[in-house]
């Protein structure tokens, strides 16, 4: 065997070696610290409350600290579990055991100062045990039936704020979550970066220091602080309970959106009474001014700072009064009266009246019932209607007046044969009723009440065919004569509308006319 030989045997040999001292080293290291794991959990009994943490991986526990741990939220690891049960406690957990690795063992009190949180480092691993400083505990016995009374009141209560559909949670004194329900972990893991792993406390959702001037039962409305459009608003209401703040979020998309639409709607209304003619003042059910348009403005002459005030109806109308936009009352109390009533038959949609006022205006204003109490009042200019109305009603008079001056007896009646109008030469031939019963009369009336009158003659067929006929017609004479003798000139003009005109003249003579005998009444006599 050369010696090359013999030296690739030996550095072969060395590197064999090497490597069976490198694995028993490795593999004593990781059983003495397995065993190190194992003998710190083993100094506390099973009713001691012991961590033992590897980061933020927990490694062993007490079967008292695993019941404990088993109630904290799914929040991500075991440490975030931990801290979900006992931050809230134990507010300066988290910032204490930052510096457990240089200090070596650390001491949290809890802030009732009955508990304490001892915390040893041990060979890289965090020994974490919670101490009860209370000295008369073993003295309290308590009957199964209080306690589990006690434990299905926790177990509702939890069961509740787990399933509740909107977010509650609550904050220590300098803002950080001590506890959250289900929705609010969801929804801030939901938040997170993708790839980012759940922790505890949960990510603050809300700047809750706006909210810090609220009144305790009111609310805020807030947006997710990564919602920068606004576009997901929350209703926040906070409650103190103690030295922290328990703050309920329900979700406002829909109030905001039932809002936005409301006031496009008003905006709508507002646009559209702005180009309305009528003025509108509506009350609420407080009857204080809610709305009016500025044609309300331009027709009672109110100034628009006195209507931005909101004034109570009585202000309103003392205040019309005033500037006297309303008919003068003869006194105060009979005015009060009068808003009263005017009030009530409001609110029930009957109150409409004709305010006359000095200069010639006039205005028409009604009341009208709106929803949930309030009352609507409309004023209306029709000063130019009633003048108009005015003049048509003297034309008229002018014209029956005309009419009624005339020797000729003239009445005029409708397509149909109803009588439209008479004079009063037509009245006293006939005795016929005046113009206000024309209604109820139509021509066969007139034409039974002129064959009473007339001896029989067979013209007054000839008047009602003329009369209901259809189509082109002309004018044609004709003649009676009155049960005194004398003649009666008739003539029949068609005008306008298939109205006819139908007139009467009486001969006048000086010579003695001999009456006409009337026949003896036959109740077998039919008209003609």
């Amino acid at each position: 065997m050369t010696a090359d030989t013999v030296l690739t045997l030996s550095i072969m040999c060395l590197g064999t070696l090497c490597t069976a001292f490198l694995v028993l080293y490795v593999l004593a290291w990781l059983g003495g610290r397995k065993t190190a794991a194992d003998t710190i959990a083993l100094h506390g009994d099973d009713s001691d409350i012991i961590f033992l943490f590897d980061d933020e991986t927990l490694i062993n526990a007490t079967k008292s600290a695993r019941h404990v741990i088993s109630a904290a939220a799914e929040v991500g690891s075991d440490w975030s579990r931990l801290l979900s049960v006992l931050l809230h406690r134990f507010p300066t957990f988290q910032t204490d055991i930052s510096e457990l690795a240089d200090l070596g063992q650390i001491d949290v009190k809890s802030r009732d100062g009955g508990a304490v949180l001892r915390c040893e480092w041990r060979n890289g691993l965090a020994r974490v045990s919670l101490l009860d400083l209370e000295t008369v505990r073993d003295d309290v016995d308590m009957d199964h039936h209080s306690l589990a009374a006690m434990e299905q009141e926790l177990e509702t209560l939890r069961a509740t704020s787990e399933h509740v559909p909107f977010l509650v949670w609550r904050e220590l004194k300098d803002g950080t979550i001590s506890w959250a329900n289900s929705a609010y972990v969801a929804l801030a893991d939901a938040q997170l970066p993708t790839g980012d792993i759940p922790r505890w406390p949960p990510l603050s959702l809300f700047d809750t220091k706006q909210l810090c001037s609220t009144t305790p039962g009111a609310f805020k409305r807030l947006a997710l602080t990564n919602d920068t459009a606004g576009d997901h608003p929350y209703e926040v209401f906070p409650t103190p309970v103690g030295d922290d703040t328990l703050f309920t979020a329900i979700a406002a998309d829909r109030t905001v959106k039932a809002e936005k639409a409301l006031r496009e709607f008003r905006q709508t209304l507002t646009k559209t009474f702005a180009h309305l003619t009528i003025g509108l003042a509506i009350f609420d059910r407080d009857r204080n001014l809610a709305l009016f348009n500025p044609a309300l403005m331009d027709l009672t002459t109110l100034p628009v700072d006195f209507l931005s005030n909101r004034p109570a109806l009585t202000a309103f109308l003392d205040r019309l009064r005033d500037m006297k936009m309303m008919p003068e009352p003869k006194d105060y109390k009979s005015w009060r009266q009068e808003v009263s009533e005017l009030e009530t038959a409001a609110s029930v949609g009957q109150y409409e009246e004709i305010w006359s006022l000095h200069g010639g205006v006039t205005y028409r204003v009604s009341g009208r019932p709106h929803p949930d109490g309030a009352i609507a009042f409309l004023f209306e200019d029709i000063s130019a209607e009633m003048s108009l109305t005015r003049r048509f009603r003297a034309e008229i008079e002018t014209g029956q007046a005309v009419f009624d001056s005339l020797d000729e007896a003239i009445a005029v009646f409708s397509n149909d044969g109803t009588l439209l109008m008479a004079n009063s030469a037509y009245t006293s031939l006939w005795g016929a009723d005046g113009l206000e019963d024309a209604r109820d009369v139509g021509v066969m009336d007139a034409t039974r009440l002129w064959h009473s009158k007339c001896a029989p003659s067979p013209i007054w067929g000839d008047v009602r065919d003329f009369i209901g006929r259809m189509g082109e017609r002309t004018e044609w004479t004709n003649s009676a004569r009155l049960w005194d003798g004398r003649r009666l000139n008739c003539r029949f003009v068609p005008l306008a509308n298939g109205q006819t005109l139908a007139g009467f003249s009486p001969e006048e003579t000086t010579q003695f006319v001999r009456p006409i005998p009337q026949p003896q009444a036959d109740p077998r006599f039919v008209e003609m």
